[in-house]
This record gives C-alpha cells, sequence and structure tokens, in this order.
C-alpha cells in the first residue's frame, strides 16, 4: 500500500492483507508500477504452500479455522435479504483504472454497504475464475468480490456469483470493454463506463448467505464479513473467454466448515 497508516497490532493482518493482494484503498499514484502478487494457485506458489511462502504472515492459511472460500449449504447457512446490506457503488461515465495484478484483475471504486448500522467503505472489486464458493456443491464459471473496510478496519466482503449467458451483464460489459489492454501481469489499463445502478437493483431481489470467514488469498486473515449472493449475474461466452485467458485459473480451494480444523493442518496430522 502507497499511503502508511497505523493500526491496532491485533487488526494489523487484515490491513496488510490489502496491500498483499494488491488491494488499495487510496488511488494509486499516476506512474506507479502494479504490484503483482507474490503467490500464485498452482504448484510451489498455490494455496497448498501459501503458508510456506511465508510462515509469520501466512500462518492462517495452513491453520486457520474460519478460512474462504466455503460450499454454502442453501438449506442452513444464515440468509438475509440483499436490500439490508444497503449496497452502493459510484457511477464512473469516464471508466475507471483497471489492473492486472498477476493473480486477478481489479478496478479501483468508490462505494459503500451497511451491516448492522456500521458503514463499509469499497476499497477495490476484483475476479475469480472458476467461482471461488460453491453453492449446494456447485460452481459457477466466475466469482466477483466486491471487498470493503469500515472505519475499526473490519473488512467485509459482497461475492457474486457469474453464470454464462448470451449477454453481458451491464457492470460486466463496462468492467471488460478494453481488458486487452491489460494482458500482462503488472500492467494497468482502463474499462469503459461503469453504473452500478443495475447491479444494486439485482442484489435487491436476491438473497445472501452470509458467515465468518477469511481473504480467500494470502495472508488468509479471518474476520471478514462474508456476503454472497445467491441469484447469479452474467457474462458472455467471448468475455468470459478472455478474462480467462488473462486471469487463467485463481480460485483457492474450498476450505472445511468455519469453526472445524483447518483442512492442511489436518492432512498434515494424518501423514504422522
Amino acid at each position: 500500500m502507497r499511503n502508511i497508516f497505523s493500526v491496532m497490532a491485533v487488526l494489523l493482518p487484515a490491513v496488510s492483507a490489502f496491500c498483499d493482494h494488491g488491494t488499495t484503498l487510496f488511488p494509486r499514484a499516476s506512474g506507479d508500477a502494479v504490484k503483482v502478487a507474490n503467490f500464485g494457485f498452482d504448484g510451489i506458489r498455490g494455496p497448498l504452500n501459501w503458508h510456506g511462502l511465508n510462515k509469520t504472515a501466512n500462518s492462517k492459511c495452513a491453520k486457520g479455522k474460519e478460512q474462504s472460500p466455503i460450499d454454502i449449504s442453501t438449506s442452513s447457512n444464515k440468509t438475509v435479504k440483499g436490500s439490508s446490506l444497503r449496497f452502493n457503488i459510484d457511477s464512473y461515465p469516464d471508466g475507471a483504472e483497471l489492473l492486472n495484478l498477476g493473480s486477478t484483475l481489479e478496478v479501483i471504486a468508490n462505494g459503500s454497504i451497511s451491516l448492522d448500522n456500521k458503514t463499509f467503505k469499497l476499497a477495490q472489486f476484483h475476479f475469480h475464475t472458476p467461482s471461488e464458493h460453491h453453492l449446494d456443491g456447485e460452481y459457477y464459471p466466475a466469482e466477483m468480490h466486491c471487498v470493503f473496510q469500515a472505519e475499526d478496519k473490519t473488512v467485509s466482503v459482497v461475492g457474486f456469483f457469474i453464470e454464462l449467458d448470451e449477454d453481458n451483464d451491464e457492470v460486466i460489459d463496462g468492467v471488460f470493454e478494453r481488458v486487452d489492454e491489460v494482458a500482462t501481469p503488472g500492467t494497468a489499463g482502463h474499462t469503459g463506463a461503469l453504473d452500478f445502478s443495475g447491479l444494486s437493483k439485482h442484489l435487491c431481489k436476491s438473497d445472501v448467505y452470509q458467515y465468518r470467514g477469511s481473504l480467500t488469498t494470502p495472508p488468509c486473515s479471518e474476520g471478514i464479513r462474508w456476503n454472497v449472493v445467491r441469484k447469479p449475474i452474467t457474462i458472455d461466452m467471448l468475455t468470459f473467454k478472455k478474462i480467462k485467458s488473462i486471469m487463467k485459473f485463481n480460485a483457492r480451494y474450498v476450505q472445511n466448515t468455519p469453526g472445524q480444523i483447518n483442512l492442511l493442518e489436518n492432512a498434515a496430522e494424518n501423514l504422522k
């Protein structure tokens, strides 16, 4: 992160995740290099060894008991109405900055949600192919994560499943209108015009699954308030193929039920 600020030590892991994941709470200074992630999604840099990349910072990736993503059960998971989030993101008629972080494609934007009378400000939104969360065992072609942070540095994420259709959702159309500009990791480009009013209406008409989990990338900080929207938005095949060819596979495997032993820790114990 290019702007330095201090927070309580107990909150540092969550805040440092904004740096490690490439998230910024402030506009990127013109001319600054785009920071490429130091982790990946396969081989020695993948999720099975995120802990090994930095055993201090990434310890939660292998030992945390509230890790994300999860397989959401529609019959038992906590569900709320989407309208309760008071989701709002600013429009960008001239487009916004689009970054290729190597680990994802990310857009810096302004917006907010409200949870339990607490306001969370939007830091950025980014994408995964395929979806990270599953719904009753089913995954989707992609997933969009809108990352918000409150004044006390707590983090909340709104996740949208993305399914294939003949047409793009309006936001998807705008975000990836010029995606060819960022085909290489470490590059910055711009989206087309962005209007989130349709996405807000979409959310208001959908149920939302809530749970306490983690960031899905290193350092896998916990205490994240997840809100996963049941009703998917859409992407056409041509656009999907474009973003898939740029981001490649960038989804962490499904984790254990929140509160239960970390799958990696469980595997290590069974190897003894």
